[in-house]
């Protein structure tokens, strides 16, 4: 069902509201047959998308509330999140940055509702990869990570003042024979201390990583 204005060909052109055979409404711009400009779609499933469409995809900037109470906010590019912007999640959990095909990539922020910790920096494809800093309550980590871990040099900053050097190392797993079927459990990289010192400038955007 369709009413609202037309072209002199008859396709959907202007403003109008239409009823989609799936359940779902849309009320907002058309241009030549098909949904562009500003306009509202509420999905059959209690999802709702308010903001910007080119040619029947989300284009630009819009709201996107789903049914799971999570919201993003921002820019989007062909249907995808893709830009600038911002997402709620269903837990509480907010991320502000880069986005790219849907996914957190680029420098963004990610705080943790229930501790308040936030990871502030580079993402690759959803995962927490590069120089960032991780800060929690009285202290805070700096360094690179790699699939979501801390890895290789860094420092722990204490707001007393003080630093603590060292790096995060891959610990080596010992293969026992009769087991090679079993998946590799996942190993956490283990931080090794090298010293503690006053407060210093060193970023781990200072060294390049190693090929």
């Amino acid at each position: 069902e369709y009413e609202g204005d037309r072209n002199s060909e008859g396709e959907r052109h202007g403003f109008g509201k239409a009823r989609l055979p799936n359940g779902d409404t849309y009320e907002g711009g058309y241009e030549r047959g098909l949904r562009s400009g500003r306009g509202t779609y509420r999905f059959k499933n209690g999802a709702l998308y308010t903001g910007d469409y080119l040619e029947n995809k989300k284009h630009g900037k819009g709201v996107f509330f789903y049914p799971d109470g999570s919201k993003y906010a921002g820019d989007w590019v062909h249907d995808q999140r893709h830009g600038y912007g911002e997402y709620l999640y269903a837990n509480g959990d907010t991320y502000t940055g880069e986005w790219a095909a849907n996914k957190r990539h680029g420098q963004g922020t990610y705080v943790y509702k229930d501790t308040g910790s936030k990871y502030v920096g580079a993402w690759v494809n959803g995962i927490q990869e590069g120089p960032a800093e991780l800060i929690h309550l009285n202290h805070r980590f700096k360094g690179r990570f790699l699939n979501g871990k801390p890895l290789g040099r860094g420092k722990f900053i204490f707001d007393i003042g003080c630093e603590q050097h060292g790096e995060y190392i891959e610990p080596v797993q010992e293969k026992e024979e009769e087991e090679e079927d079993e998946p590799p459990l996942p190993v956490e990289p283990q931080w090794k201390v090298s010293e503690v010192t006053k407060l210093t400038p060193w970023s781990p955007h200072d060294e390049e990583p190693a090929p």
